[in-house]
């Protein structure tokens, strides 16, 4: 079916949209943001797709972050989905903030309750970017790239690093690394993967990083260092390895807020522009 645009507003030199469509992935009608700069009738355009976090939609990143301006800038198309499935009625989806709705991990769940439903990874590594967007604008899709905020940097770091023939560049704001270790990531793989901790390191970054052997990718990754969830993302745990080089800043008196994402968005935008050439 065919995606149903929802509101279009003229944005710098191009176009801010927001569409819904129904998922055959995830069983469910889901909505998503996409700015598309300005370009010729058979011009291709670099994309970004931007995960948002714990219990954002799609409308966040679009409303708080300002990246529009630098979307139109440098010329990429970006998407930016919401983060989970919506429009389901599951026992439980809806009683705390870091699980269900809102708080899709950007995982295949595996647990009979959710895994009709939560199949984020599928949703955005297959159907979003290989069958939907194309429908819309002219992407290039041999220069995407990914990157997300906290529970999206983690989605960013582990799509990324699993899907090198389709991501190309990788960035993150204050991603959460090390799931498999503290209580989002318990709280969320237990749930959705049951309780067999090895199904869980497909879905943590630090450990990928471990075993990654795709082309070379030079990571980055901007923290606040006066994040109040520091101890939930652990940035301390992503390694270098021979082929992904992590660049971790840490930001002065920077938290965990949109106001952390805006102030150095502009140089993810450039790390992904260097990436992508």
């Amino acid at each position: 079916m065919a995606a149903i645009l929802v509101s279009s507003n003229k944005s710098f030199s191009g176009r801010q949209y927001v569409y819904k469509h129904s998922s055959s992935t995830l069983n469910c009608e889901m909505t998503f943001g996409i700015y598309v700069p300005e370009f010729s009738g058979s011009e291709k355009l670099p994309v970004l797709l931007y995960l948002s976090g714990l219990t954002c939609t799609h409308a966040n990143f679009m409303e708080k972050s300002g990246f529009q301006q630098f979307a139109s800038k440098y010329r990429f198309i970006v998407v930016h989905p919401d983060t989970s499935p919506r429009g389901v009625d599951i026992e439980g989806d809806s009683e705390s903030w870091d699980f269900g709705k809102g708080a899709g991990f950007y995982l295949n769940a595996t647990e009979p309750k959710w895994s009709k439903n939560y199949k984020m990874y599928d949703y955005i590594t297959k159907e979003l970017i290989h069958q939907t967007i194309p429908q819309i604008a002219p992407i290039d899709q041999q220069k995407i790239g990914i990157f997300g905020h906290s529970m999206g940097g983690h989605g960013a770091l582990i799509i990324g690093l699993r899907n090198p023939e389709i991501f190309k560049s990788i960035s993150a704001f204050a991603p959460i690394c090390n799931p498999i270790n503290v209580p989002w990531g318990k709280k969320a793989f237990s749930g959705y993967l049951g309780s067999d901790e090895s199904t869980w390191l497909q879905y943590d970054a630090s450990h990928l990083l471990k075993s990654y052997t795709g082309p070379h990718r030079h990571i980055l990754i901007d923290q606040g260092e006066g994040d109040n969830f520091l101890a939930q993302l652990q940035p301390h745990t992503l390694k270098s390895s021979e082929n992904a080089e992590i660049q971790v800043r840490l930001q002065p008196e920077f938290d965990h807020s949109y106001y952390f994402i805006a102030s150095f968005i502009e140089d993810h935008f450039k790390h992904h522009l260097k990436n992508l050439a």
